[in-house]
């Protein structure tokens, strides 16, 4: 099979679970399952591009291991913190009130599109499947070091928040514990960072290119569509001038020292 034989059926099977998604987001009337499928997509094709693609065994073990530890603990949090005994999100509540009209039929092309953005999303992983050559070892441990350091990264910023929100002395307050202090959304910041582990592990491949389509892509995503623009609405009208003070004293997405207040 070509590269983009592979794609096609990665795409195939990315629509086949969105599909599914869609059934159970019609019976249950909650269309917060697209996140989780996307989480769940992502790593099944990562694994299955590693058993299947003829690249050299090394990258293939590695890129299955990361991008399916770093899938399916994301997967896992969206399922427990977002989904399941949780009311559907906003942003498809507003959809569903929008499509007041045919709203299954536009619900069905909505999962569809996020099934065409998992196989490309799955495109660094490919080519790193599929690179022949053996990969040089410095490029190796960078690639496991920023993933460490991404993904753990992330689910301490999680662990952080969650623990905030537990303490009901912080409700209608802005989370500054952590990581929480140096930027308004580490977890995202960690999240991109994460997907620049692919273009290192897939080092000297001549589709090396192909693999800067996760961070371009995930960084447009949070900086312009669904990631921070609407969190920090959100935050807003629940948190309004606590929120608009951690606004002028923190970094809106890298990591950085807070400034002072002034007063």
């Amino acid at each position: 099979m070509t590269g983009f034989d592979f794609f096609l059926a990665g795409w195939a099977v990315a629509a086949l679970l969105m599909g599914v998604a869609w059934m159970v987001q019609w019976r249950v009337e909650d269309a917060g399952v697209v996140d989780f499928t996307w989480a769940v997509g992502l790593g099944v094709l990562a694994i299955a591009y590693a058993l299947l693609a003829d690249g050299h065994p090394t990258r293939r073990l590695v890129v299955a291991l990361m991008a399916g530890g770093w899938s399916f603990r994301l997967a896992a949090y969206i399922l427990f913190n977002r989904v399941i005994d949780k009311p559907e999100d906003g942003r498809y509540q507003r959809l569903r009130a929008h499509w007041r009209e045919h709203t299954q039929l536009k619900f069905f092309g909505f999962f569809q599109a996020q099934a065409l953005l998992t196989a490309v999303f799955a495109v660094p992983f490919l080519v790193v499947a599929l690179t022949p050559e053996r990969p040089p070892p410095p490029a190796i441990i960078a690639a496991v070091a920023i993933w460490l350091l991404a993904v753990g990264g992330e689910a301490l910023a999680d662990r952080q928040l969650a623990a905030w929100r537990a303490d009901r002395a912080n409700r209608g307050r802005t989370c500054r514990a952590g990581l929480w202090r140096y930027s308004r959304h580490p977890n995202y910041f960690c999240e991109w960072l994460h997907w620049w582990s692919y273009p290192l592990l897939a080092w000297g491949s001549p589709e090396w290119w192909l693999t800067l389509l996760g961070p371009a892509l995930m960084l447009y995503t949070l900086l312009k569509v669904t990631g921070i623009p609407y969190t920090e609405q959100q935050a807003l009208a629940s948190r309004g001038d606590d929120y608009r003070a951690y606004q002028r004293t923190t970094s809106g997405f890298v990591p950085w020292f807070p400034k002072k207040e002034v007063s």
